[in-house]
């Protein structure tokens, strides 16, 4: 077992088909697939039966499981991580559900509200940008939710802690106020890509109170572009994603480029994918591209990224980006930088990591 774990944090065994366990059983018989939403079947004038899409399957598979159906509306929900849900109602009170969780129970839903929201001075704390979470659940103890808005304010708390409430950061670098926030097992700490990916700011979690770090990257081994090609990169609108391989013990960034194209939906114009850059980060600072992460696949959607090797789940791919937004959804082969997505409309793109099964 030790000599193939190094064999995969080295990234020699892309194929390797599962792991087996000193019980006999591959890890993925005791992990659902990575999957995604598709919609809900209802059963009922509030309810509905969950429609989901494993991501080493070819087709819808359909779940007894009953969900709200507030939850499938544009708005229902608000960012997505470790397989919860975030709700943000009226009473202004955020709410972790693992309703759309398929691993978990539609007899005994969690619904964990968070302390009252508080707005620092000349920040806002309306709209989202996403939430992370330290541990798979906010019911463990040591648990610490992160959620970045929509401008210079982050906040962070402790749900399972009886006395918990925010702790309330204003980032004065304009750089991450669109930015979204992640985990980093590695490094025990919240991780932030500034606009543009040259600094990466981070919160430690073993402080009492995290003050924020900034650190520079140096681009490395950069592919070389056509004047076409970097036109269309210049014409498209970018966005910079953190994610970690913790089965690899690496970190990456992702750069994705989406522009508008001539399809509305609703009078909303609809966008896709137009190229897709990976730099695997190092310890120094350096921010090396490669169109080769191994056997990994990496998850990119409005919920919080995250990245399994192909090997747990036989029929995922490897060495691939699957992309999942409002208005898209495919994958990015990164060896040929081919891509293959189309529109979609979809009111929770969220992927779900692999879930324990109990």
């Amino acid at each position: 077992m030790s000599v193939l774990l190094s064999r995969l944090r080295l990234g020699k065994s892309p194929r390797l088909p599962f792991l087996i366990l000193s019980n006999g059983f591959s890890t993925s018989l005791l992990q659902t697939p990575p999957c995604s939403i598709i919609s809900a079947d209802s059963c009922g004038p509030d309810m509905g039966k969950l429609i989901i899409f494993n991501a080493n399957d070819t087709d819808d598979t359909h779940l007894d499981k009953k969900v709200p159906l507030e939850l499938m509306k544009k708005m229902g929900t608000v960012a997505s991580s470790n397989g919860w849900v975030a709700t943000l109602k009226d009473d202004r009170i955020l709410r972790l559900q693992d309703d759309l969780n398929p691993a978990a129970s539609d007899t005994n839903p969690k619904r964990i509200p968070l302390p009252p929201l508080v707005t620092l001075p000349h920040c806002q704390t309306k709209i989202i940008t996403n939430v992370s979470m330290s541990s798979s659940s906010p019911e463990d103890e040591d648990c610490v939710v992160a959620v970045k808005f929509l401008g210079p304010q982050i906040s962070f708390c402790r749900p399972a802690q009886s006395n918990s409430g925010w702790t309330n950061m204003r980032i004065e670098n304009p750089c991450f106020y669109s930015s979204r926030v992640m985990f980093s097992k590695i490094d025990e700490s919240f991780l932030m890509p500034g606009s543009g990916g040259h600094i990466i700011g981070s919160w430690d979690l073993r402080k009492h109170k995290p003050k924020t770090k900034i650190k520079r990257l140096r681009f490395r081994d950069l592919p070389e572009l056509t004047e076409t090609k970097r036109e269309i990169l210049y014409s498209c609108c970018k966005s910079e994603h953190l994610v970690e391989s913790r089965i690899t013990d690496e970190t990456f960034l992702l750069k994705q480029y989406r522009k508008t194209t001539s399809k509305t939906v609703k009078g909303i114009a609809q966008m896709k994918t137009e190229a897709l850059m990976v730099f695997r980060l190092d310890k120094e600072g350096n921010a090396v591209y490669t169109n080769d992460i191994g056997g990994l696949c990496i998850f990119l959607s409005k919920a919080e990224p995250f990245c399994t090797h192909a090997g747990l789940f036989p029929g995922l791919s490897f060495n691939v980006v699957k992309v999942l937004d409002v208005d898209e959804t495919g994958s990015v082969e990164l060896y040929n930088s081919f891509i293959c997505t189309w529109d979609s409309t979809s009111s929770v793109p969220y992927y779900i990591p692999p879930q324990n099964i109990n």
